[in-house]
């Protein structure tokens, strides 16, 4: 499974058992980390995930810059809190990718907004799946 995670809005995207298809799954608005937490650990359970991947979003220049950082406080809540193998992947350009994708299929803006978290998501998911696959560097 993955995250998309957002000041306001959490994007979540699934694999099959075989981890050869990423599909978007939805997205819920931030509630604060408790209940976040919540729904990432109900989202665990219902779909037998086994593995979380976490998007990072690291700067087109490479740094780390205060969106990240955030994100990656989020990750570390979420690692002490939930018995799951995870780790974080730079996730740039998934969120463009998903605004293409709707722009191209010439969805309204007030849609693309409800679904690009989990477009995004999607995309942070298919493009670690195909990563792994060709066994390159992760994005750690």
């Amino acid at each position: 499974m993955a995250l998309d995670i957002g000041d306001k809005r959490v994007g979540v995207a699934v694999s099959d058992e075989y981890e050869n298809i990423a599909q978007p799954l939805l997205v819920f608005n931030r509630a604060g980390n408790e209940k976040d937490l919540a729904q990432i650990r109900q989202l665990i359970e219902k779909n037998n995930v086994k593995y979380l991947i976490i998007g990072k979003p690291i700067n087109m220049d490479g740094s780390v810059g205060a969106r990240a950082k955030k994100t990656e406080q989020f990750y570390n809540y979420i690692r002490k809190r939930i018995d799951i193998d995870s780790e974080m992947f730079d996730e740039r350009f998934t969120t463009v990718l998903a605004q293409q994708v709707l722009l191209e299929g010439d969805v309204s803006r007030a849609k693309r907004k409800q679904v690009v978290d989990k477009l995004a998501a999607q995309q942070i998911l298919y493009t670690y799946l195909e990563k792994k696959k060709k066994g390159t560097d992760n994005g750690r």
